[in-house]
């Protein structure tokens, strides 16, 4: 039946010959070996394909189940991972609202209007010390040395200048801890106002007179002029006029 269903070109007997010579057995079938160059040519075209797609996956267009190009970046809806990224409840009974009314989850501090009770201390702790709840905190600030001493009050001073309040300073003082440099505020005020106008020296004066007793000592203002009169010949470089000022 297959021979008399051929389209070639021969005869009967012509087309029985050919065939035989070109025909192989498999399981106990006659197969023409034309068709199985072909399904091997197929075969081998299908896993290349196969290996391209592989490759090609996760970059690229993708082909969709019902043969439509989808760029890359976009989930299929009916994808597993647009039903992680979805919010919404798995089952259909949810409403899309966080969890807890957003006062679950990691690094979370609560509902608005919380009010948290004080944590009491656990007297069986093997961390307790009695002298625990009788500490007081207070913030630590180190001396400033000489360096750092000009470094931060120049700027103080220049701006004393400029709006004349002593409480100001005072005030900006006190947040410092000067330390065994106390004396030379002075020192450094009157060098400056030396170099600057008279209205800053009268204003250095005044300045000098507020923070004697609560800031600096009288002894500190003794000994902040007497360094002043042994560095003279050092302050008559930048101020001729600094002996008679």
């Amino acid at each position: 039946e297959l021979d008399n269903l051929s389209d070639a070109p021969f005869s009967g007997d012509e087309e029985n010959g050919g065939s035989e010579e070109r025909k192989t057995e498999i399981n106990g079938n006659w197969i023409p070996a034309t068709s199985i160059t072909e399904a091997k040519i197929n075969a081998r075209a299908k896993r290349r394909l196969r290996k391209n797609s592989s490759r090609d996956s996760g970059r690229g267009d993708s082909v969709s189940d019902n043969g439509e190009t989808l760029k890359t970046g976009v989930v299929v809806p009916t994808s597993p991972k647009g039903k992680v990224l979805d919010r919404r409840s798995r089952s259909g009974k949810g409403r899309g609202l966080p969890k807890k009314g957003g006062a679950g989850g990691k690094g979370v501090w609560g509902t608005p209007g919380q009010v948290y009770d004080l944590e009491e201390v656990d007297i069986k702790d093997p961390n307790y010390d009695d002298d625990q709840e009788n500490c007081v905190y207070e913030t630590v600030v180190l001396p400033l040395d000489e360096r750092a001493f000009e470094k931060t009050l120049t700027p103080i001073i220049q701006e004393y200048f400029e709006h004349g309040d002593t409480n100001e300073v005072s005030e900006m003082l006190k947040d410092l801890n000067l330390g065994e440099m106390k004396y030379s505020l002075p020192v450094l005020a009157v060098s400056l106002a030396l170099e600057g106008k008279a209205s800053h020296r009268e204003m250095t004066s005044k300045l000098l007179s507020d923070l004697c007793g609560t800031v600096v000592s009288k002894t500190d203002v003794e000994k902040s002029f007497d360094r002043l009169l042994k560095d003279l010949p050092e302050l008559v470089l930048d101020s001729p006029k600094a002996p008679q000022v």
